[in-house]
């Protein structure tokens, strides 16, 4: 009988233990649950936007090729060609920002548009081919304007601080002259340094599930993926240009207009997979967007603040 006794009280005892670990772990379920869907909302910070007519001034550092710089000012003048180029189009792709100017004055959203204006050329790696941010800053202003962006890219060559380890490129503003803070932007060429981090889907990826990588629609890795990044600094340029317009998350690491949609080029993307895109059926390039002179580019899936979605051309 004592014997029996003993067996019961053991099994009470492990009931009990049985049920606060159920207990315990249901807490904890729930607020790791509770942890994950408090997610930081993309939003406006109520800071000035770019607009009005902007010039986009190139200031090319190190070796390019005359073919390489005609990818990326075809670009810049296919933001702004007329809609009636083959569609879709990248003008049509850049059209999309206007959603965030008319969210953030609905009664008068402001007008903004691109031109290419000015390039510079930097054939002779000036200031050597290591390079920190506050030469960048000085290689933009030197093709500082009034209304203008400064686009400094650097040749597959030219490390700069940063590049290949936490960016591909970067936007930022500056007061390096006497007039209002100036606006800039920088993209290097990732074709020797890391193209499966700054040139995917071009190039295999460095981590993460692997696919067969895409053919460049202009035959150019490096410069293909440098369309990619400018594409998507462009338009968190305009629309957070001070770090107080449109963004997601921390100040000093914002997720913008493109970056708050990282891999997604085309409708049903997941990670590894661009999406769906256009695929060239002479050359077998994919891309998403049509541009001046017969050119492809692909470009990344923006933001859209009015469904809270990601809206891609393709």
């Amino acid at each position: 009988m004592m014997a029996a006794l003993c067996i019961t009280v053991v099994k009470l005892l492990l009931l009990l233990l049985l049920s606060l670990v159920t207990i315990n772990s249901a807490f904890a379920a729930r607020q790791l649950t509770d942890s994950t869907q408090k997610t930081l909302r993309f939003q406006y910070h109520h800071g000035p936007l770019l607009s009005g007519k902007l010039s986009i001034n190139l200031i090319w550092y190190g070796n390019f090729k005359s073919t390489q710089r005609a990818i990326v000012s075809d670009f810049i003048t296919s933001l702004s060609s007329p809609k009636s180029e083959s569609q879709p189009s990248a003008a049509t792709w850049w059209a999309s920002v206007s959603k965030y100017y008319l969210l953030a004055n609905p009664k008068k959203p402001a007008f903004l548009s691109l031109s290419l204006g000015k390039q510079i050329l930097h054939p002779n790696y000036s200031l050597g081919k290591t390079l920190t941010t506050k030469q960048i800053e000085a290689l933009a202003a030197s093709g500082e304007d009034v209304n203008s962006i400064s686009v400094v890219l650097t040749a597959a060559d030219v490390a700069v601080d940063g590049f290949c380890m936490s960016r591909c490129g970067s936007h930022g503003s500056s007061h390096v002259s006497k007039n209002a803070p100036a606006t800039y932007i920088w993209v290097g060429n990732s074709e020797t340094q890391c193209p499966g981090q700054c040139a995917w889907p071009f190039h295999q990826p460095i981590y993460g599930p692997q696919s067969p990588p895409l053919v460049a629609p202009n035959n150019d890795v490096g410069m293909d993926g440098m369309i990619i990044n400018l594409a998507g600094l462009l338009a968190g340029t305009v629309t957070n240009p001070f770090r107080n317009g449109y963004f997601q998350g921390p100040k000093a690491a914002p997720l913008e207009a493109a970056s708050a949609c990282p891999g997604v080029y085309g409708r049903r993307a997941y990670p590894g997979y661009a999406g769906e895109l256009l695929v060239d059926p002479t050359s077998g390039a994919s891309y998403n967007a049509n541009g001046v002179n017969g050119r492809k580019y692909l470009v990344p899936a923006l933001y859209d603040p009015s469904t809270s979605t990601c809206s891609t051309l393709a």
